[in-house]
């Protein structure tokens, strides 16, 4: 069995590991969406912005890892992050779906 000193400092790292996620996923998003809007290429463009929504999806998915286990299970808690999970996971998968569209397209 662990300790419960042991059990904390788990906690925080996987903490501090879910924000480092966030953050690196918030650049990426901020960074896909401005190739997207300075494309003048249709394809590119449908690209940057599959990309940008896959990291978008990547950022509310941990968002709501973060409110679900790192705190206490209040109803309000629960439900914010519910909502993030699940429009996490469509930004994910509409991402996903994009990027193989566009991908397959020609030149």
């Amino acid at each position: 069995m662990k300790s419960k000193k042991e059990l904390s400092l788990i906690m925080v790292i996987v903490q501090w590991l879910l924000i480092a996620g966030i953050l690196a996923s918030l650049l990426l998003t901020v960074f896909f969406s401005t190739k997207s809007r300075r494309s003048k290429d249709h394809r590119a463009r449908g690209l940057y912005t599959a990309r940008m929504n896959i990291c978008m999806g990547i950022m509310l998915v941990l968002m709501s890892l973060i409110q679900m286990v790192m705190f206490s299970g209040s109803t309000v808690r629960v439900i914010v992050g519910s909502v993030f999970l699940v429009l996490g996971l469509f930004n994910l998968f509409a991402g996903l779906r994009n990027h193989t569209i566009y991908g397959s397209m020609k030149q």
